[in-house]
């Protein structure tokens, strides 16, 4: 059997698998660890010419591409095209923005290698293109996230440059929308991408789970996810810091408020008492 080629793109936040599977005649209700695989049989309709032996598609509800056996770059320019007429936000220009390449070898050696470009094993079982899909897909998610997560880091870094130089006026709306920025992320990341989430094959065919493993430690896929929850968890407490120092000022303020009201009343009254105010 030849090489077979991977090709792994994150595009997006999230992809809706049940609105292209009822366009392309596969209607079936998918969860969000289920990925879509459009097979030979379907890209012959989408492409509308002839494609490669074992040539599939997976489509990640967590905003992944992985091109099996693609080596034509306009079909693949093609199918994003495809998948952009049901998300609308996406932006192709930056669709090789985060990227793998990998490749599937079939050699007689003794026991599996697993190296940077490349997974070579001893024979083809029927799961491979899905385990490794699947993982090169939450790589280049993660890859993705991680970006994400540094542009959050350096609006974080503005504000408390702004706090440095004494500046401790912080709007509610500013603190909202960088809150909302890092629970969006969380959610797309943590929650979504289901790092911790193993394959349904997985837990029916040990060979397969044992693979699996194999390919998750070698992409750090769990180190990676803990490090992203890590400074997630950073970035709320400093989120929290701020609030706090907000509502701080701003109690100090109508504090200071209540106290000019009170001098400002105590004053008049002794004015009325000495006769230099008329009373009431």
């Amino acid at each position: 059997m030849k090489n077979i080629t991977f090709k792994a793109l994150a595009i997006t936040n999230e992809i809706d698998l049940n609105k292209i599977a009822i366009h392309i005649g596969t209607p079936k209700k998918y969860t969000w660890e289920q990925p879509l695989i459009i097979r030979e049989h379907e890209l012959k309709h989408i492409y509308k010419t002839p494609v490669r032996e074992l040539q599939q598609v997976l489509v990640f509800s967590f905003g992944s591409v992985v091109f099996v056996n693609h080596a034509r770059a306009e079909d693949i320019h093609f199918f994003l095209k495809f998948i952009q007429s049901f998300e609308r936000d996406i932006d192709l220009s930056q669709a090789e923005t985060f990227t793998d390449d990998y490749s599937l070898r079939i050699e007689e050696i003794e026991s599996m290698e697993l190296t940077d470009e490349y997974v070579v094993v001893s024979e083809y079982e029927f799961f491979l293109p899905e385990l490794i899909a699947t993982v090169l897909a939450k790589s280049v998610a993660l890859e993705r996230a991680e970006l994400q997560l540094s542009h959050i880091q350096d609006n974080l870094e503005h504000m408390i440059d702004r706090l440095e130089k004494g500046k401790l006026s912080i709007g509610n709306k500013e603190l909202a929308r960088t809150t909302a920025k890092i629970v969006r992320h969380e959610f797309n990341t943590l929650a979504y991408i289901m790092i911790l989430d193993k394959p349904e094959v997985t837990w029916a065919h040990h060979s397969a789970s044992q693979f699996y493993d194999a390919m998750l430690n070698f992409f750090e896929l769990n180190d990676r996810y803990k490090i992203l929850k890590s400074k997630t968890d950073i970035l709320y407490h400093i989120t929290d810091g701020f609030t706090n120092i907000s509502h701080s000022i701003r109690g100090l303020f109508v504090e200071w408020i209540v106290v000019i009201l009170i001098v400002i009343e105590v004053v008049i009254t002794i004015l009325q008492i000495v006769g230099w105010v008329p009373s009431h």
